[in-house]
């Protein structure tokens, strides 16, 4: 798993801080921190809930055509 860039520019484009977006979601901005840096991978939950807030699907913010 890599970098999650997509995640962290789209929280960038929003105003939002790690800890701003881990609030809206209910997690910890270490764990928001961890998915951006590719450390953590999130439940399927995490990733809608996340989606949700920055307005984008599962496959703008998770899906790697690389892998």
């Amino acid at each position: 798993m890599g970098k999650n860039l997509a995640m962290k520019q789209a929280r960038t484009e929003k105003g939002l801080s790690q800890e701003a977006l881990a609030a809206a979601v209910g997690v910890s901005r270490q764990t928001i921190n961890a998915i951006e840096k590719g450390d953590y991978n999130p439940t399927i939950r995490l990733c809608i809930s996340i989606c949700r807030v920055l307005g984008l699907t599962l496959n703008d913010l998770f899906w790697d055509p690389e892998e």
